[in-house]
């Protein structure tokens, strides 16, 4: 079995055989040759049974690669803890030793982060990056109005924010005589157009995230509240950590949604956990967000528990554990493809317009209009509106 310590530059590998026995260790490059010359180091104390690495996703990725490539098992192996390191000290072989012990004492079990995950999670942080800074400019931009000169802030103080963007993106600082209101409407317009720049690169990755998406899970797009964000987090939390998915309960522990006693004398109650993967977990919150403004279901089940005498805290609690349940058995068993090919000609046969088929069944025009072209695959929408035109 083989332990490997990764850095950026070099990496440490280790062997040991069935019962423990180091075999040897030796340093080799983060480099092509350096992978192979590191296998061939492992395969030369026989035949190699699994390798443990520790940062598959990060400055292990390539060793990884390399291994799985060639064939071989590979486990992610977690760093030593911390009273370990102080009991056994640390070094860049007895790191590697010990990451080989740990697939041997089968404390080592996660499988390494494929490199799908980790294509989907650069994609995703590279548009997440791109929102925080379009955000912090939007933010500067009012901030700096607060205290620009009195004709611009007039000026500029009650257009919405889109509009905004856009007047202070053509503005003309150099047409001002004024040094101070030139300046400040330069540094306006700087922003402005950064905003600008920052939208079309948002929506640039959003059209590459939602190709990815409909590529592998194309049925999660097509859940009530599910976006292209919130999607690849899904998939980059259960992709990266596919041994976490062994139940719906271990993923919810997983999302921070399993609920944790927190009852005291007379009162009995759960609270959301604090740990698990927190973006995996804002995903759901924001799930939980979107339905509880339009999902006419959700809407229901939170006035239930309201008139039972529920805090609104406490239903988001019971509904991210609800959609825990849900995106479990949709990245695990997903639905099968929901066809809407034979919607809209069902309807033009019976002569029925939108307009009506929207009030039968209570929604949007709109709604029924995506639903027939495919843009918005609700299965419960779907399953209503086709038992409706069926009987109709």
């Amino acid at each position: 079995m083989g332990g490997i310590d990764t850095h950026a530059d070099t990496i440490h590998v280790a062997a040991i055989d069935p019962w423990g026995r180091e075999l040897g260790d030796k340093e080799f490059l983060t480099t092509p040759l350096g992978y192979r010359q590191a296998l061939e180091f492992l395969a030369s104390h026989g035949q190699v049974t699994v390798v443990g690495i520790e940062g598959t996703s990060s400055y292990g990725l390539g060793i990884t690669r390399t291994a799985s490539e060639a064939g071989l098992d590979v486990l992610e192996v977690l760093r030593p803890e911390r009273s370990v390191r102080r009991r056994e000290g640390k070094s860049d072989p007895i790191d590697a030793y010990q990451a080989a012990h740990a697939v041997l004492a089968g404390r080592a079990t996660a499988a390494a982060k494929s490199a799908e995950v980790t294509a989907l999670r650069a994609l995703h942080n590279a548009r997440r990056s791109a929102v925080k800074a379009r955000a912090a400019a939007q933010v500067q931009i009012r901030h700096q109005l607060i205290t620009a000169p009195l004709t611009s802030r007039e000026k500029y103080r009650h257009h919405t924010a889109v509009r905004l963007i856009q007047a202070l993106a053509a503005c003309r600082p150099a047409v001002h005589a004024d040094i101070e209101e030139r300046l400040v409407l330069t540094a306006l317009k700087s922003l402005a157009r950064r905003h600008q720049l920052l939208s079309e690169e948002i929506a640039a990755l959003d059209v590459e995230l939602t190709s990815v998406i409909e590529q592998t899970a194309p049925h999660l797009l097509g859940l009530h509240g599910v976006g292209n964000s919130t999607a690849a987090q899904l998939l980059i939390t259960a992709g990266g950590n596919p041994d976490r998915l062994r139940s719906e309960a271990s993923f919810a522990a997983l999302c921070g949604t399993a609920p944790v006693p927190a009852s005291s004398g007379k009162t009995t109650r759960h609270r959301l956990s604090r740990g698990g993967d927190r973006r995996a977990n804002n995903a759901l919150h924001t799930i939980a967000l979107v339905r509880l403004r339009n999902h006419p279901p959700t809407k229901a089940f939170a006035a239930r528990q309201r008139a039972k005498g529920r805090s609104t805290p406490e239903i988001l609690r019971m509904l991210k554990r609800a959609i825990a349940r849900e995106m479990f058995k949709q990245l695990t068993r997903p639905h099968e493809h929901l066809g809407v090919h034979d919607l809209r000609p069902a309807r033009q046969a019976k002569n029925i317009t939108i307009d009506a088929a929207a009030r039968a069944l209570g929604i949007a025009p709109m709604t029924i209009s995506y639903t027939e072209r495919g843009k918005y695959l609700t299965p419960e929408v779907i399953t209503r509106y086709r038992e409706w035109l069926t009987t109709a």
